[in-house]
């Protein structure tokens, strides 16, 4: 390799969404009210739980932490973002690239197995009803959720050391929104069949995984819920999984068509948009899933808002 292809790179140019200053204009403005309804939904999420002692359950303990890994993943990526619409030159430093990657991956990975052990939770309560406080105890939660944190960010700091040990050679342009794992990959001058089958095994072990427990958990609910003779039962059951397994299909349907085959990636505007779909949308939209379908939430934002009302009524008094 010649001595000009070992230059040292200091920093990235990522080439974003567009060119137009018209088109980043109106996309600046469209995502920044996203994100700002992502981070007030999730923000709001978190107080409520804390607030109202009826969710002091172990599925919105769970809920908690997925809304602290949705508002933290999205602005992993998307302030960046923000700033590079309006910007002249859209370059982001080596180390700001490097860092970006662990925590957008690393909070990705968390995600995945949080789910997971959502849909376990869910199978506790649908199929071991009676002793459903006994299983899901406190300690039990607490390493869960230790387990799902722990393991995306060790993911994580594997894929980000040695995605970064690849000679970039001359090559700073990023073809992509944000420093994402397949698209700093493709930078490297050097043969990647190492980096992507450290892709796939990841995605087996915290992608793959986490799903088909997802997916044995569900077959036993369903099984569960079709031996339930009354049909209130039955739909009271289903209630129950109806938002997890929303958020479920949201989360992984989109992560396994992206990355369980590197070789057959979708094309560069798809990855960019399935990229933004995790940054911004899912974020988004979790919380309204969990509001909009979840009884016990819309019961605690209306004793929440009662109280407030009351407050109001006072101070005018």
């Amino acid at each position: 390799m010649g001595k000009d292809n070992q230059t040292w790179i200091h920093e990235f140019i990522l080439l974003g969404l567009s060119s137009d200053w018209n088109t980043e204009v109106s996309l600046f403005v469209l995502f920044l009210l996203m994100y700002l309804v992502t981070v007030l939904g999730n923000f709001l999420i978190i107080v409520l739980i804390r607030l109202d002692s009826r969710l002091h359950t172990p599925m919105y303990f769970f809920l908690t932490n997925l809304s602290l890994v949705d508002v933290s993943y999205a602005t992993s990526i998307v302030p960046q973002l923000l700033a590079h619409f309006l910007a002249t030159h859209k370059t982001i430093p080596f180390l700001s690239c490097a860092a970006q990657l662990f925590f957008s991956l690393g909070l990705g990975g968390i995600e995945f197995v949080l789910l997971a052990m959502m849909a376990y939770d869910r199978y506790v309560a649908v199929c071991n009803p009676l002793r459903y406080s006994a299983i899901m105890h406190t300690g039990l939660c607490s390493r869960m959720a230790i387990v799902s944190w722990v393991g995306g960010s060790i993911n994580s700091v594997m894929q980000t050391a040695i995605t970064f040990q690849l000679p970039m050679c001359t090559n700073v342009y990023i073809d992509h929104i944000s420093c994402e794992l397949l698209a700093v990959v493709r930078l490297a001058c050097v043969d990647t069949s190492a980096n992507e089958v450290a892709i796939m095994v990841s995605s087996i072990i915290l992608l793959m995984t986490p799903f088909c427990l997802v997916l044995l958990s569900y077959i036993q609910i369903i099984s569960t819920i079709l031996k339930i003779q009354s049909k209130e039962g039955r739909k009271k059951a289903f209630h129950t999984c109806a938002s997890h397994l929303t958020v479920v299909a949201l989360c992984y349907g989109m992560a396994i068509f992206t990355y369980i085959q590197p070789h057959s990636s979708p094309s560069v505007l798809q990855e960019k948009l399935i990229s933004l779909f995790y940054a911004i949308l899912t974020p988004m939209l979790n919380p309204m899933i969990y509001s909009l379908r979840n009884k016990e939430v819309k019961g605690a934002w209306q004793k929440l808002l009662g109280q407030f009302s009351e407050f109001t009524s006072k101070l005018k008094t």
